[in-house]
């Protein structure tokens, strides 16, 4: 049997997954959750086989949970599954220890497909996203990457600097390094082309 643990902060998505790999006679969904610190909290707690997650959720990332499984040496392997068609957080997700990514629209059956390779040690990754993950590489710092994602959410300089526990001098020189790099005219702009290409 693979024990499976599902995190998506949708309750409809979260449900439907959770019923759609029931049917399988060898995998059993031993917990679901809504957030990245309880799917943490579960993985630690359950030990399951595999993580089944998305990206965008409060508190975490999948990529965020990703890594914390991986830097904790748990047993469980981690599938992202979302809606984001983009390279950079493909190669994100490899670099955080992730070995399966799939798209939410892709076909029902590739879903349990993709579980049971990674259980057995392999990897399910869309071949035509992995291509376009190295063809562009990510120029972002992970301390860049953090100061302009909060940015975007719309928290001004100080809060972010508090956050972080950074002084403001080095949260601008952080934000001006990534406006730079992204030949971005602010900071807003430098976080949706960021976003737009999966690096954020």
């Amino acid at each position: 049997m693979i024990r499976v643990v599902i995190a998506e902060d949708q309750a409809m998505v979260l449900g439907a997954l959770s019923a759609l790999l029931e049917i399988e006679s060898d995998i059993e969904v031993v917990a679901r959750a809504r957030s990245g610190d309880e799917a943490l909290d579960l993985v630690r707690t359950h030990r399951p086989d595999v993580l089944l997650t998305d990206i965008e959720m409060p508190s975490k990332t999948g990529l965020e949970v990703a890594q914390l499984v991986r830097d904790e040496h748990l047993p469980t392997r981690v599938v992202i599954l979302t809606t984001f068609a983009r390279g950079g957080y493909l190669r994100r997700a490899l670099e955080a220890g992730a070995s399966g990514y799939l798209l939410k629209d892709s076909p029902a059956e590739q879903l349990a497909n993709a579980i049971r390779r990674v259980h057995a040690g392999g990897r399910a990754v869309d071949p035509e996203l992995a291509t376009e993950a190295w063809s562009e590489p990510d120029p972002l710092t992970d301390r860049e990457r953090q100061v302009l994602r909060l940015a975007g959410e719309g928290q001004a300089t100080g809060e972010i600097a508090e956050s972080l526990h950074l002084s403001e001098g080095t949260v601008r020189n952080y934000l001006s390094e990534a406006i730079s790099k992204l030949g971005a005219q602010n900071r807003v702009e430098a976080a949706r082309v960021a976003r737009e290409k999966g690096w954020l």
